[in-house]
């Protein structure tokens, strides 16, 4: 374990889907979701489904994060949904007990992340990312199909005890100057310090906490997370690897690549604020800080 993934299995290669793609028990669902940078709002929430039309990996369907994964009753964008309206989704998707679940992103992987943390909160645990994304998929070659992607036949899911994986501002706010819990930011790092990047509010990060952007958990030549060795260094520059975790960004989903690579890892403690600086940059009684740490 020192040297590898404790829980490999929350991945899967692209050699491993191509041998099943057609499998009956496979679920393979495109999470793509853009956002583009909107100073009026933050940004424009923009589901990927025209980028899967125009390609997607064969049997995949595409699974809208905001409008299929999120309570839509709330004001902010992207957070957690009701047992019920989740479990509908996946049943609609064809996802029940035995299915096996590969989730994937033609943009980042966060997209991916962020539904396998649905899917392990409401107590589904067979399902992986695709390490590389559809990014690595194209560029090996490999088959792709286009059009609106075949859908599978409905199947009940089972929505098991919902595991306690998600905070709210409060938890964050005990958290900080608590030596037992490292709060990570995994937005960038100009974000981080305030500097440059989209801002949800106030500029900068949560008093105190510290930086492992998601997007550096990925080798940049093949879009695939980096070794176990290199991932365990980072996250344990920060002292994330012997304390509890909370991990937030702009709106609870780059958060979730950080907690992935974390459980995969070994972690035991990981939670994530669902709505991150959403929710706190624009509260100004809650603290806030700019610079590097």
């Amino acid at each position: 374990m020192a040297d590898g993934f404790a829980h490999p299995e929350f991945l899967v290669s692209t050699d491993w889907l191509a041998l099943h793609t057609a499998d009956p028990d496979v679920v393979v669902l495109d999470c793509t979701t853009h956002l583009i940078p909107d100073p009026k709002i933050t940004y424009q929430v923009v589901p990927g489904r025209a980028d899967f039309e125009k390609g997607h990996i064969p049997g995949a369907q595409y699974c809208d994060i905001q409008d299929d994964l999120s309570d839509n009753t709330q004001k902010l964008r992207f957070m957690l949904p009701k047992p019920e309206t989740f479990a509908a989704a996946m049943g609609r998707f064809g996802v029940g007990a035995g299915t096996r679940v590969v989730l994937y992103s033609t943009a980042n992987v966060w997209w991916a992340t962020r539904a396998w943390w649905l899917l392990r909160i409401f107590g589904f645990d067979n399902a992986a990312v695709l390490d590389g994304g559809f990014q690595k998929w194209s560029a090996e070659g490999r088959p792709v199909e286009t059009g609106p992607g075949t859908p599978r036949a409905p199947r009940a899911f089972p929505v098991g005890a919902m595991r306690d994986l998600m905070v709210g501002k409060d938890a964050v706010l005990a958290a900080i100057g608590d030596g037992a819990v490292c709060t990570i930011n995994a937005l960038r790092p100009e974000q981080h310090e305030g500097s440059g990047g989209n801002a949800y509010g106030r500029p900068g990060h949560i008093k105190g906490s510290v930086n492992v952007p998601a997007g550096h958990l990925l080798d940049p030549a093949t879009n695939a997370f980096l070794p176990p060795a290199e991932l365990r260094a980072r996250f344990g520059a920060v002292g994330a690897m012997d304390r509890k975790v909370i991990a937030y960004c702009g709106g609870g989903i780059a958060a979730t690549a950080d907690a992935l690579a974390l459980v995969m890892l070994g972690h035991r403690d990981v939670k994530v604020y669902d709505a991150s600086l959403s929710e706190w940059a624009k509260d100004a009684s809650l603290p806030m800080e700019t610079g590097a740490n």
